[in-house]
């Protein structure tokens, strides 16, 4: 089941409090200010700091 539109409206970064873009083919919540990726389990955002993913690129929907 993918994340409700409803859902990805109201998400935010929790360390910039910036908007974020979902990339459902990597499972991946990404924050291009802050260069985060926030993991999605069991179609849960896990958008906890301490389980993000740093990326070295902004996020295009592959994993960087």
């Amino acid at each position: 089941m993918p994340l409700s539109k409803d859902l990805l409206d109201i998400l935010a970064c929790p360390q910039c409090k910036g908007p974020v873009k979902y990339f459902a083919a990597a499972q991946e919540i990404c924050c291009d200010a802050c260069l985060l990726a926030f993991p999605v389990r069991d179609d849960i955002p896990v958008m906890l700091i301490d389980e993000a993913r740093s990326m070295t690129a902004t996020c295009n929907g592959k994993p960087g």
